[in-house]
C-alpha cells in the first residue's frame, strides 16, 4: 500500500503550474473585459488542477504497465515502482478526471454555454490517450502540441469565454504564451527521459528531433512568452512586470544549453514551472488593471 506520501509525490505537484497559470490568465483576460466572476474561476481552476492530477496518474499507470518507468528519474512512479497497484492508480486517475466532469458540468450549467462539455470532454479523452490506449500520441511525438493546445489556448480561452462570451487579442497572447511555457516544462522532461524513453519504444518529439535540437526548441519555447509580454508592453507598460519571471527561467535555459543530462535536468522543470507561474502571476493584474 502506497503510503499519502507516496500518493502526493505520483500527483507530481510540481507540475500544477500547468494548470493554475492558464486560468489564472484566462480569469485576467476576462477581469480586462469587465467580465471577471470569482466563483467561475475558481470552478475553472478545480476542473484544471484535477484534469492534471488525472492525467499524471493516468501517466504513471499507462507507463508503468508498458514498462516505460523502469529505468526512470525523477519523481516516484507509483506503478513502475511497485508501491501501487495498477488498479488503484487507474482508480485515482478517473476520479480525479470524475471531480473536473462534475466542476466543469455545474460551470457549464451555471453559464448556460452548453456546447462547452464538448471541450471537457476533449480534455478528458486527450489526457488518457496521452499515453493510454493501445496507440498513445505521447508515444509517438504529439506530446508537445497537445500540451500547447490544452494548457494554452484551451485552459486559457475556455477560462475567458465562459465568463465573458468571447475571445480577446490578450487572451490569445496569453494563451500562446502559457502553452509555450508549459510544452516548455515537457520538453525539459523528455529531454531527461531521452535514454530510457528510447529504449523502451517511447518516441517523444525529443527523440525524434535529437538531443541538439530538443535544446534549441526548449530555448525557443521559454523565449515567446517574453517576447509577447515586450510585443504588448507600449498599450499596457505594467506586462512588463512579467520580465521577472527571467529570474527562475535563466538558470533553467542555461543547464538546458550547457548540456546538463538525466538528474540535472530535474531542477530545468521546476525553475520552469516557477517562471510560467511567475509570469502568470504578474500578467492577470496587468491585463486586469491595466
Amino acid at each position: 500500500m502506497a503510503t499519502v506520501g507516496q500518493w502526493v509525490q505520483g500527483a507530481r505537484v510540481r507540475t500544477l503550474p500547468n494548470s493554475v497559470a492558464p486560468v489564472l490568465v484566462g480569469a485576467g483576460a476576462a477581469a480586462a473585459l469587465d467580465a471577471f466572476v470569482w466563483w467561475q474561476s475558481l470552478l475553472a481552476l478545480v476542473v484544471a488542477l484535477a484534469l492534471q492530477v488525472g492525467v499524471n496518474y493516468a501517466n504513471d499507470y499507462s507507463d508503468g504497465i508498458r514498462g516505460t518507468d523502469e529505468r526512470r528519474v525523477g519523481p516516484l512512479r507509483l506503478v513502475g515502482s511497485g508501491v501501487a497497484t495498477p488498479v488503484s492508480v487507474r482508480a485515482a486517475a478517473f476520479g480525479c478526471f470524475g471531480v473536473a466532469a462534475v466542476a466543469g458540468l455545474v460551470l457549464v450549467a451555471a453559464t448556460g454555454r452548453w456546447w462547452l462539455l464538448a471541450v471537457g470532454a476533449g480534455c478528458v479523452l486527450a489526457a488518457w490517450y496521452y499515453t493510454g490506449g493501445r496507440r498513445p500520441y505521447g508515444y509517438a511525438g504529439w506530446g508537445e502540441a497537445a500540451v500547447f493546445l490544452f494548457f494554452g489556448p484551451v485552459a486559457v480561452l475556455g477560462t475567458l469565454y465562459v465568463q465573458s462570451g468571447r475571445i480577446s487579442w490578450a487572451g490569445m497572447a496569453g494563451a500562446v504564451a502559457t502553452g509555450a511555457f508549459s510544452a516548455a516544462v515537457l520538453v525539459a522532461n523528455n529531454l531527461r527521459d531521452m535514454p530510457t524513453d528510447r529504449v523502451a519504444g517511447k518516441i517523444t518529439l525529443a527523440v525524434r528531433l535529437g538531443e541538439r535540437r530538443t535544446r534549441i526548441l526548449y530555448c525557443a519555447l521559454v523565449a515567446v512568452p517574453f517576447a509577447i509580454s515586450l510585443a504588448a508592453a507600449p498599450g499596457n507598460p505594467w506586462l512588463l512586470a512579467a520580465l521577472l519571471a527571467v529570474l527562475p527561467v535563466l538558470p533553467a535555459a542555461r543547464r538546458v544549453a550547457g548540456g546538463a543530462t538525466g538528474p540535472e535536468l530535474i531542477p530545468v522543470l521546476r525553475d520552469t514551472a516557477l517562471a510560467m507561474l511567475l509570469w502568470a502571476v504578474t500578467t492577470a493584474p496587468a491585463l486586469a488593471f491595466g
